[in-house]
C-alpha cells in the first residue's frame, strides 16, 4: 500500500469533503458493462471467496483465463488456510494481550466489509481508496465506499500481471500502478484516462516492489525485485508525455527492499528540508538517506545491528516538533529494534542527521507506521499490533490482527511472475513482507486483508473513557480521566485549549463518572450474604470516589450529593466514614461538615474504634467541631490526646489537661506535653501560635512549681506535680528539663523559673529516703551537665555535691553497690569531677571498692599500671584484663614509658594471670612478650620448685619439657605434637616416652630415627598381650607394616604372632577380640601375597608347630580364603583383558562408521557465492560438503581459503569449513589444530567427483565425536570401581570360601546403550 500527504480522516463522521469532481465516465472507453445500479464498495467486497469467476467489470464469459499469469496471485494472510506459501506453517501465534488499564483502548478499529481474495495492494488518499487486484485492475472508491473508477482492462492482467504497488500524488490527480511483470502505468484520476505506460524504467524481468510519488508531482521513485532503485522524471513536451529513468542504487551492490520519500503535510510544504527531496532506502544490510535535489547526494548511511536474516526492513518519516522547530524524523528497524534519526538543515545548507534514543522490543517487526508525531503503530510477525508511545517507550495497547488476514507480498519479492530470478536473501525477506498491505496517513492506518480492510485510528479522549465505562471498569476510567486532567496521558486526541480549560472539561467528565459509579455500586451491592462481603464490595468503590473527589478539590460534591446517595445503604455509609480517616490523618481533609462530623463520632463510638477517632480529631479544624460533644466523648473514653488538642486549640487552655486527670499525670503523655509546651510546639502536632508561646511557657512553669494542687488534702506533700513526674520517670523528666533549659537560655524570665525548679529539686530529693541513689545521682548528673556549660547561670551549693558523694560512697552500705558506682561514674563523666577534690574522691572510691571510678581517675592521670590493679581486684571485670593489656600495648597513643610500666606489671603478676586464664595468658605472652618466654618459664619453675638454679632453658629443652607435660597430662595429643614440631631431640624424646610407657609414640620416634626393626619390635611386643589388645592398636599394626613393606623378614614373625595371639584369645573365649584378630590376620596375608609367593606362605603355615600338630580343619578356612583370592584375581585378569578387547573393537567400529557416513547438506546453494550448487546444466562442477552441513563449490572454497589447502600435487587435500572457521574468529589453515575446526569434514563429498579422506587427518576430531556419543562410564572403569568396593569390604580382598567357589564368575552389567 502507499499513501498521500494531502488527506483528511477517512472515518471522520463530520467530514463533508467531496473527494473529487469528475465528469461522467464513458463506459465504452473503459469497457465498463451496463448495469442497472452502480456497484458499491460493500457489494464488491462482500463477494464470496469461493466463487469460480473472479470479479471483473466486463463480461467474464469473454475473458480468456488461460492467458492470465499463474503467478500473478499474491500469497494469502498468515491466518489463511489456502495460503500458497508454506512458510506460514512455521509461524507461531501468541495469545491476545490484555489492554493496559492505565491507557484503556487507544486504537479504534473499523471494518471496511469484506474484500475479495484477488486484492493485493491498496492506497488511501484524502478519502479516496485505490485497490489493486491480482488481475491487473485498479479500483478507485470514494469516501462512501462506492466504486468511482475501474482502471485497466481484461488484457492488463494477462500482459502485466497483478498490481504489485500503488501510489497517489498529493493532489489526488494521478495514480501510479506497478505490476508484477515490471511495467508501470500512470492514470488520471479526474477522468480515468491512461496517461503513461512505462516499460523501460528498469531492467526487464523484475517485479515492481514499490512505486512512490514525491512532493514534486513530476518526480517519482520505484524499487524492483532486483534490489535496484530508479528515479522517474515525468515530462510533457508539445503534448507528448514521456518518462526519463535514472538508476539511483544498483541491486548488485546490495538489494534494496524498501524505499520511502519524505513527503511533507500540507501545512509544512514550505519547510526548507523539502527542497532536497530526501529519499530513505533500506537494503538488507543498511539504510541510506539521499537527496535527489538539487543534485544526487548521499547524506547518511547507517548499518543494521545483528538481526534475523528473514527480518523485514521498515522505514517511516514523520515531522516531529523539537524545541521551537519542526523537523522530520526517520524511524527504521530490522528485527526488534527501532532507531530514530532526526534530520535537520543547517544554516550552511548541509543536512545534519542526529541519532536519537532507540526503542527495544521483544518481537520481529514486519510493519512500522507513525499515527501521530508521538505514537507509533507496529505489527510483529505474529500479527500482533502494538501502539507505542515514543517518548516513554511504553506499549499503550496490543491488538490481535488475526481476523484481518494480512496480505503478504512474498510472490512479488520472489518475482515469480517473471521467473523467480531474485537472490535467496531477498526472497527470504519477502516471506514476511507486507509493505503494500499497510497505508498510513493523517492519524489513520489501513490494513488490507484477504477478505477485509481495516482502518485503525486513535480514539479521542472521551471515547477511550466511554469504552471503559461500557465495560463497567469505573476505576480504570477514573484513572485514565485523571491522567488526562494532569496531562500525563499518552496518545491524547481531541483535548484542546489552554490547560485550565482542558482540566475543567475533564473534571466535568469525572463528575459524571462519580455519579455513575456510585449508582452502579448501590445497584450491584449483594442484597443477602455476609456483612463482610458487602463491606468488601463498597471498599472497592467508596475510597476511590473519596480520593478522586479530593484530588479534584470537590469536597462539596463529596459531602453533599455523593454522601447523600451512599448514606442510603448503612454499610456504604460506614465504609464512607472510615475511608475519611486516612485523608484526615494525611492532612488532605481538614474540614468536615457538621452532619458528617456528627455521623463520624457516632459511627466510631458505636464500633469501638476510639483510637481512630482520636487520630482524626487531632487533625481536624477545631472550629468545625461541637466542642461540648467532643470533650464529653474524650473524657468518657480517655482520649487524652484529643482532649489536650481540643482544650489547646479550642479554648487556648494549656493547664486544665494537666491537672484534670490524675491518670494523665502518671502517664508519659504529660512529659511529652510539658516538653512541647516549653519548646513552643503544640501537642500532639503543629506549633503554638507565636503570640501565645511566652504565656504558655510561663503557665507550665507555674504549674510545675505549685506548692499544692487545687484540691489538695492536708496529707499532701509540697510540690506534688514535680514529685509525681520524678517518680514516674526520673531520667526522662530531667531530659525534658535539659531540653527546656537549652531552648530558653536567653530568656530572663525563663532563667528565673529554671533556678527555682533546681532549688525545688534539691529541696525535694536530697536527704529524702523516698528516692533511690539512681534518682539522686540522676539529679546531680543533670546539675553537673548544666554547671559544666560555659554559659551556665544556675547556682548550686558545692557542699551538696560533697554530701551526695558521701552518700554514694558510704562503705557501710553494701546495697545497690553497682548502682551507686554507676551513678557516681556517670556524674564524673559529665563534668562532676570539677566539683570534688580528686584525692578525697579517689580515697572514698577505693574504700567503697568503686574500681571503675578509680579507673576513670587513674586514666585521667595516665596511671595505667594502677588500672591493672583495678582489673585484678574487681571480681566482675577480671576476665577483661587481657583485652585491656592487649589494647594498651597494641594501640598507638601511649608512650613507650607507659607501655613499659604495664609490661613490668604483667611480669610481676604473671602467676595470677595464668591462674585466671592460662590460654589467654599464653596468647598474651606469645604476642607481646616473645623474648621473655624463657624467663617466664624459669620463674614459674622456680616457684614450683622444679629447679633450684636460674639457668634459662634453650628452645629444644622447652619442647621436650612440653612433651613431658603431654605425657603426664594429655597422652592423646602426643603424636599430633610430635608430627607438627621439629624442635625436639629424638633421643631425649624417646627417653621421655619410654619413661611413661607410651609404646605407640616410642615406635613412631624409632621409625623417624630410622630404626624400623626397633619400631616393629615395640609394636610386636604390644600384640603379644591379647588381653590388653584394642581394635585401634591392631589397625595401627597394619598401617606401620605398609610403611615398612621393604623389610620382608618381618612378615613371618608378624604372621606367627598374629596366629599365636588368635589361638590364645580363642581359648579365653573373647569372641569380639578373636574376630578382630582374624580380620587382621587376613589383612596380613593379603599384604604378604604382594611380596611372598603363595606356596611359601602355605608351607610356612603347615610347618608351624601350632598347626602342624593340630587338625587341618583349624586352618581350612584360612587356606580356602587364600585360594578364593587367587581365583578372584585370575578371573579379574581374564575379564579385564576381554573388556579391553571389546572396547577397542567397539571404538574402531564406530570410528569407521563415522568416517564412512553420508553427509546431508543444509541448503542447496554454496555458502560463499550463494548460488545453487549446479550453476550450469551442462557442466560437471566439483563440490565439497562438510560434516557441519555447509556446501561449497570447489573453486569458491579454493579462492576464499586457498591457504587451507595443501599443494595440489600432493595425494591428500585438507579443507576447513569457511563459514564455521570464520564465525569462530579466524579461518583455519591446513595446519590448524583440529579442536579449533569443529566443522572439518570426516568425508569430503562432491556432487560428481568423490574425494576420499584417510583416518589420520581427522583422527582426533573423530575421537572427540566418539567421546560425546559415549554417554556413561566404560566397562573397565566399572570393573575398577567394583574391585575398589571389594577392597573395602569387611574381609578385605580375601573372599570367604563358598560352595562352588571354583566356578566363581564376575557378574558385570552389559555396556551402556549408545545414542546414534
Amino acid at each position: 500500500m502507499s499513501e498521500s500527504p494531502d488527506a483528511h480522516s477517512l472515518l471522520s463522521a463530520s467530514s463533508q469533503l467531496n473527494l473529487m469532481e469528475v465528469d461522467t465516465i464513458d463506459d465504452k472507453e473503459f469497457d465498463i458493462p451496463q448495469v442497472d445500479t452502480p456497484p458499491t464498495l460493500e457489494s464488491i467486497l462482500n463477494e464470496l471467496e469461493d466463487e469460480e469467476e473472479p470479479f471483473l467489470l466486463e463480461d467474464t464469459s469473454v475473458l480468456n483465463t488461460d492467458n492470465i499469469d499463474a503467478y500473478s496471485c499474491d500469497t494469502s494472510s498468515l491466518a489463511s488456510s489456502d495460503s500458497g506459501d508454506p512458510a506460514h506453517l512455521k509461524r507461531k501465534r501468541r495469545t491476545q494481550d490484555f489492554n493496559a488499564p492505565v491507557h484503556g483502548s487507544v486504537v479504534r478499529q473499523s471494518l471496511l466489509k469484506g474484500i475479495s481474495a484477488q486484492i493485493v495492494s491498496a492506497a488511501t488518499v484524502s478519502g479516496v481508496i485505490a485497490v489493486g487486484t491480482s488481475h491487473g485492475l485498479a479500483l478507485v472508491f470514494d469516501n462512501n465506499q462506492a466504486l468511482r473508477l475501474c482502471l485497466g482492462t481484461k488484457s492488463t492482467g494477462a500482459e502485466f500481471g497483478a498490481v504489485s504497488a500503488l501510489s497517489i500524488n498529493h493532489d489526488c490527480s494521478r495514480l501510479l500502478c506497478g505490476f508484477a511483470k515490471g511495467q508501470i502505468m500512470m492514470w488520471d484520476l479526474a477522468n480515468g484516462k491512461l496517461l503513461r505506460t512505462i516499460n523501460d524504467a528498469h531492467p526487464p524481468g523484475t517485479a515492481i516492489l514499490h512505486v512512490k510519488f514525491t512532493d514534486d508531482p513530476t518526480l517519482a521513485v520505484c524499487n524492483d525485485s532486483g534490489g535496484s532503485v530508479f528515479e522517474l522524471v515525468f515530462r510533457r513536451v508539445m503534448g507528448i508525455r514521456s518518462c526519463d529513468s535514472r538508476c539511483l542504487f544498483s541491486g548488485s551492490k546490495g538489494e534494496v527492499c524498501c524505499i520511502e520519500p519524505l513527503r511533507a503535510p500540507p501545512d509544512l510544504r514550505d519547510h526548507p528540508i523539502t527542497h532536497y527531496s530526501l529519499l530513505a532506502m533500506a537494503s538488507l544490510t543498511k539504510i541510506l538517506v539521499i537527496g535527489l535535489k538539487p543534485s544526487l547526494k548521499v547524506w547518511m548511511t547507517f548499518p543494521y545491528s545483528k538481526s534475523d536474516p528473514s527480518s523485514v526492513p521498515q522505514l517511516a518519516w514523520q515531522f516531529v516538533p523539537t524545541q521551537k522547530t519542526v523537523n522530520p524524523v526517520l524511524a527504521f528497524c530490522k528485527g526488534d529494534t527501532v532507531h530514530f534519526l532526526l534530520v535537520k538543515k543547517e544554516d550552511t545548507g548541509t543536512i545534519h542527521v542526529i541519532k536519537q534514543r532507540q526503542l527495544n522490543l521483544v518481537c520481529d517487526i514486519i510493519s512500522l507506521s507513525w499515527i501521530n508525531n508521538r505514537t507509533l503503530v507496529l505489527v510483529d510477525s505474529h500479527e500482533k499490533l502494538q501502539v507505542v508511545d515514543r517518548p516513554s517507550q511504553e506499549v499503550l495497547e496490543t491488538l490481535d490482527l488475526e481476523q484481518v488476514q494480512l496480505v503478504y507480498n512474498s510472490r512479488h519479492f520472489k518475482s515469480l511472475a517473471t521467473g523467480g530470478n531474485v537472490s535467496q536473501a531477498l526472497a527470504l525477506v519477502g516471506e514476511k513482507a507486507c509493505y503494500q498491505s499497510v497505508s498510513s496517513y493523517a492519524g489513520q492506518i489501513v490494513y488490507l486483508g484477504t477478505k477485509s480492510a481495516h482502518i485503525m485510528a486513535l480514539r479521542n479522549w472521551r471515547e477511550r473513557i466511554d469504552c471503559l465505562l461500557k465495560q463497567e471498569h469505573f476505576v480504570e476510567a477514573l484513572s485514565l480521566a485523571w491522567s488526562f486532567h494532569e496531562g500525563t496521558a499518552k496518545a491524547v486526541v481531541g483535548l484542546y485549549g489552554d490547560p485550565v480549560k482542558k482540566k475543567g472539561v475533564v473534571a466535568d467528565k469525572m463528575v459524571e463518572i462519580f455519579f455513575q459509579f456510585s449508582e452502579y455500586s448501590l445497584k450491584k451491592c449483594p442484597d443477602q450474604g455476609k456483612i463482610q462481603v458487602m463491606e468488601q464490595h463498597f471498599q472497592d468503590v467508596v475510597p476511590v470516589l473519596v480520593d478522586y473527589c479530593l484530588l479534584l478539590k470537590r469536597a462539596d460534591l463529596l459531602f453533599n450529593q455523593l454522601y447523600s446517595q451512599l448514606a442510603e445503604n448503612m454499610v456504604a455509609k460506614g465504609v464512607f466514614l472510615e475511608s475519611l480517616e486516612s485523608y484526615i490523618v494525611a492532612d488532605r481533609l481538614g474540614h468536615l461538615t457538621t452532619p458528617i462530623m456528627r455521623d463520624l463520632l457516632a459511627h466510631y463510638h458505636s464500633t469501638g474504634k476510639m483510637e481512630s477517632l482520636e487520630r482524626c480529631i487531632v487533625h481536624l479544624d477545631v472550629t468545625n467541631l461541637d466542642i461540648q460533644q467532643v470533650v464529653q466523648v474524650c473524657w468518657e473514653n480517655h482520649l487524652h490526646d484529643a482532649m489536650i488538642y481540643v482544650f489547646n486549640r479550642g479554648m487556648n487552655d494549656y493547664i486544665t489537661p494537666m491537672e484534670a486527670n490524675e491518670e494523665v499525670v502518671m502517664g508519659n503523655k504529660l512529659l511529652v506535653y510539658i516538653s512541647c509546651c516549653l519548646a513552643g510546639r503544640a501537642y500532639p502536632l503543629g506549633d503554638i501560635p507565636e503570640d501565645l508561646v511566652v504565656q504558655v511557657k510561663n503557665q507550665v512553669f507555674e504549674f510545675l512549681i505549685r506548692l499544692h494542687s487545687a484540691d489538695s488534702s492536708e496529707e499532701e506533700e509540697v510540690f506534688p506535680f514535680i514529685r509525681s513526674l520524678i517518680h514516674f520517670d526520673t531520667r526522662e523528666f530531667f531530659n525534658v528539663l535539659a531540653m527546656t533549659f537549652e531552648d530558653f537560655k536567653n530568656d530572663k524570665q525563663a532563667l528565673e523559673y529554671q533556678q527555682r525548679i533546681v532549688d525545688i529539686l534539691l529541696q525535694v530529693m536530697v536527704d529524702n529516703s523516698d528516692f533511690t541513689p539512681s534518682q539522686v545521682g540522676g539529679l546531680f548528673t543533670f546539675l553537673a551537665r548544666q554547671l559544666a556549660k560555659p554559659d551556665n547561670t544556675l547556682f548550686v551549693n558545692r557542699k551538696l555535691f560533697d554530701q551526695v558523694l558521701d552518700f554514694l560512697c558510704c562503705p557501710d552500705d553494701d546495697s545497690r553497690h553497682s548502682e551507686r558506682q554507676q551513678v557516681l561514674l556517670e556524674l564524673l563523666q559529665v563534668g562532676g569531677v570539677i566539683q570534688y577534690n580528686e584525692e578525697r574522691l579517689l580515697a572514698l572510691a577505693e574504700k567503697a571498692k568503686f574500681y571503675q571510678v578509680c579507673e576513670f581517675l587513674y586514666e585521667k592521670n595516665s596511671l595505667y599500671d594502677r588500672i591493672f590493679d583495678c582489673y585484678l581486684r574487681d571480681p566482675l571485670r577480671k576476665e577483661e584484663i587481657f583485652s585491656y593489656i592487649h589494647n594498651l600495648l597494641s594501640m598507638p597513643g601511649y608512650s613507650l614509658k607507659e607501655k613499659q610500666t604495664v609490661m613490668e606489671k604483667v611480669l610481676q603478676h604473671i602467676q595470677e594471670l595464668i591462674t585466671l586464664d592460662s590460654s589467654s595468658s599464653a596468647d598474651l605472652v606469645l604476642l607481646h612478650f616473645p623474648e621473655e618466654v624463657q624467663q617466664i618459664i624459669s620463674e614459674l619453675q622456680v616457684r614450683e620448685g622444679h629447679h633450684s638454679g636460674t639457668i634459662l632453658p634453650v628452645e629444644h629443652e622447652l619442647h621436650e619439657l612440653l612433651l613431658d607435660l603431654f605425657c603426664r597430662l594429655s597422652p592423646q595429643q602426643i603424636l599430633k605434637f610430635l608430627q607438627t614440631s621439629q624442635h625436639y631431640r629424638l633421643e631425649e624424646a624417646l627417653q621421655i616416652t619410654e619413661k611413661y610407657h607410651h609404646k605407640e609414640v616410642s615406635a613412631y620416634l624409632l621409625e623417624k630415627k630410622g630404626d624400623f626393626q626397633g619400631a616393629f619390635s615395640v609394636l610386636l611386643g604390644v600384640t603379644k598381650y591379647p588381653k590388653n589388645l584394642k581394635i585401634d592398636q591392631g589397625l595401627q599394626v597394619h598401617d606401620y607394616l605398609l610403611i615398612a613393606f621393604l623389610l620382608q623378614v618381618l612378615w613371618f614373625p608378624l604372621l606367627e604372632t598374629m596366629m599365636f595371639s588368635q589361638k590364645e584369645v580363642k581359648g579365653l573365649g573373647s569372641i569380639h577380640t578373636f574376630e578382630v584378630l582374624r580380620e587382621l590376620t587376613m589383612k596380613v596375608l593379603n599384604c604378604m601375597s604382594s611380596f611372598i609367593s603363595l606356596p611359601a606362605i602355605i608351607q610356612r603355615i603347615l610347618q608351624d608347630p601350632v598347626y602342624g600338630t593340630g587338625k587341618l580343619a583349624e586352618i581350612q578356612g584360612l587356606i580356602l580364603s587364600m585360594l578364593d583370592t587367587f581365583n578372584y584375581e585370575q578371573t579379574l585378569l581374564e575379564t579385564t583383558t576381554s573388556l579391553l578387547n571389546q572396547d577397542l573393537h567397539w571404538s574402531l567400529a564406530h570410528l569407521h562408521a563415522a568416517v564412512t557416513k553420508g553427509l546431508h547438506p543444509r541448503q542447496d546453494y554454496c555458502y560463499i557465492c550463494f548460488q545453487q550448487y549446479k550453476r550450469r546444466q551442462d557442466s560437471v562442477e566439483e563440490i565439497i560438503v562438510f560434516s557441519c552441513g555447509h556446501l561449497y563449490h570447489f573453486q569458491c572454497l579454493q579462492q576464499k581459503d586457498c591457504e587451507g589447502a595443501i599443494c595440489a600435487s600432493e595425494l591428500q587435500q585438507s579443507w576447513s569449513c569457511y563459514k564455521c572457521s570464520s564465525s569462530q574468529g579466524g579461518r583455519g589453515g591446513p595446519f590448524a589444530e583440529p579442536k579449533r575446526l569443529p566443522s572439518t569434514s570426516l568425508a569430503q563429498v562432491s556432487g560428481f567427483v568423490f574425494v576420499e579422506a584417510t583416518l589420520s587427518l581427522q583422527q582426533e576430531q573423530s575421537w572427540d565425536q566418539l567421546s560425546s556419543l559415549y554417554r556413561g562410564p566404560s566397562r573397565l572403569s566399572i570393573l575398577s570401581e567394583l574391585s575398589y568396593y571389594h577392597s573395602n569390604e569387611k574381609t578385605g580382598l580375601i573372599i570367604p570360601g563358598q560352595p562352588g567357589a571354583e566356578n566363581f564368575q564376575l557378574k558385570l552389567s552389559p555396556p551402556p546403550l549408545l545414542e546414534e
